[in-house]
């Protein structure tokens, strides 16, 4: 009796003595990511407000490769008023505008590589997203509200909840149509579902996996119950991603 007491004692110190070790790590992870990532927008000098916030990015590779959503770039940019693509950097109420041009997209999964010129911004490693199971606690970092209240980097947890098809949920069992249900059985496209609250703001914040700073995947898709304006003041906790291996394909051209 008295060692099985012992050996639950010793159980829960040790587990409690690792706490602390895993909230450090975060700290420090969190640290190495948020100067990686950056705000993708439009710039035009006659507009105000000049900047256009559209979604986050993140620099890869060389440090002048940045990933984010194909969603997040706009259609098209008005030339004749000298609109210019670019991501923004820094924090606070001095962001700094740099001009990007699109090297790549690949609309099928939603991801988008910029070009930036000047010097290399810090980087974010790519990980192997095939290894990420469920149940496993990831991180995300990014803008949510945008440049609304300055730009600051907001970090949010999240557990991998499940490999879904890429398909928007239906909010109850009854609304689950036949061409819902044919998009969820033709859709090849696995993707993550997190138990997180994200918002459109978050569309191209990395994912990341809080032990090493790993890029696992790239937030697309939040779901939005109700009306759009119920992302910010009702946010459904549930979002997406999209697993970071397509983003090493999209790098490398394939």
């Amino acid at each position: 009796m008295f060692l099985r007491r012992r050996r639950a004692c010793l159980l829960a110190i040790a587990m409690l003595a690792a706490l602390p070790v895993q909230a450090q790590e975060m700290v420090e992870v969190i640290k190495r990511v948020k100067p990686a990532v950056v705000a993708i927008g439009t710039f035009q000098q006659t507009r105000s407000p000049s900047a256009d916030f559209r979604g986050t990015g993140f620099a890869v590779g060389d440090g002048l490769s940045v990933i984010t959503n194909a969603h997040v770039l706009p259609a098209a940019l008005n030339t004749e008023q000298k609109e210019m693509l670019g991501i923004i950097t820094g924090e606070g109420a001095a962001p700094v505008f740099r001009t990007a041009t699109v090297a790549a997209v690949d609309k099928e999964h939603d991801l988008a590589h910029l070009r930036i010129s000047g010097t290399p911004l810090p980087v974010l490693k790519l990980q192997d997203s095939d290894k990420v199971e469920e149940g496993q606690m990831l991180g995300f970092t990014g803008f949510p509200l945008g440049m609304l209240l300055g730009m600051r980097h907001v970090t949010h947890r999240a557990m991998l909840s499940a490999h879904t098809p890429l398909a928007m949920p239906a909010s109850t069992a009854s609304r689950l149509d036949a061409k819902m249900i044919a998009q969820i059985q033709r859709s090849s496209l696995m993707v993550f579902q997190l138990d997180a609250t994200a918002y459109p703001g978050n569309s191209g914040s990395p994912l990341f996996d809080p032990a090493t700073g790993g890029v696992v995947g790239i937030i697309n898709m939040v779901y939005v119950k109700g009306v759009k304006e119920n992302a910010v003041s009702n946010p459904s906790g549930i979002a997406y991603a999209i697993p970071g291996n397509y983003i090493s394909r999209l790098l490398q051209g394939k």
